[in-house]
């Protein structure tokens, strides 16, 4: 049968969080009336992400791994997942469960809506940030985000937020066309779906900062240096959309 919701992991090196998160995901979604599917994407992980992952599929139900050899890049391994997922809707999420699944529930009434892109946001109100980031984190977000509204996605709050959901339709479009393969491709898959018509909605979540984060001061850079393609590309015409 075709689950309702697919469920897209992105897995670097995570044998540390990704048990926890696991056992969490399918506790949320043993409790709703729909159904699913949860799929773990490793990125080439070098110690024992994907062997716990095939360890846990005999205790989660509909759980599957796609184990990439090699290492791509967080937009290369959710793009992967988007397009191999099976789901009417097609949610995912950070490996270390900063945002918890349980937070789709507050997606589902726009699924009935006309939007094909639900995404969270810790930047708008009703969103909870337990405990909140740094100070310098703040404000390397906040400087970035005016960047990337400037140029790409006028409105949109909070790009980088790990929790976004695509309809069946928006998710094969949107990641059949994108090129970005690290951290740019939030910005990149937003920005195809507004360039195709697709309404986004933008909804407040709670977010756990996790102080073991890899993303330091180069994923800034580099997220600023793919925003600057994207717009080069948008400019030129480089996404062949229909």
């Amino acid at each position: 049968m075709k689950p309702f919701l697919s469920v897209i992991i992105p897995a670097y090196n995570e044998a540390k969080r990704l048990p926890l998160t696991l056992i969490d995901v399918d506790r949320h979604l043993s409790e709703v009336d729909y159904s699913s599917e949860i799929i773990v994407v490793s990125d080439g992980s070098k110690d024992a992400t994907a062997e716990i992952v095939r360890r846990f599929s005999h205790l989660v139900k509909n759980l599957r791994l796609i184990d990439n050899e090699e290492n791509h890049g967080k937009g290369w391994v959710v793009r992967r997942g988007m397009l191999e997922a099976k789901g009417n809707w097609r949610l995912f999420m950070d490996a270390d469960n900063s945002t918890s699944v349980d937070q789709v529930s507050k997606m589902l009434p726009y699924f009935k809506e006309s939007y094909d892109i639900i995404i969270g946001s810790r930047d708008i109100k009703g969103a909870k940030l337990v405990p909140s980031q740094p100070w310098y984190k703040r404000l390397l977000g906040n400087v970035g985000n005016l960047i990337i509204q400037v140029l790409v996605l006028p409105g949109i709050w909070d790009t980088q937020c790990g929790f976004k959901c695509f309809s069946e339709a928006a998710a094969k479009k949107i990641f059949s066309l994108a090129k970005i393969n690290r951290w740019g491709f939030d910005v990149e898959a937003l920005a195809l779906g507004k360039l195709m018509g697709y309404k986004i909605k933008q909804i407040p979540v709670t977010w756990v900062n996790d102080f073991r984060s890899a993303v330091g001061l180069k994923g800034y850079f580099s997220t600023l240096l793919d925003v600057a393609k994207i717009r080069w590309w948008l400019w030129r015409d480089k996404y062949e959309t229909i």
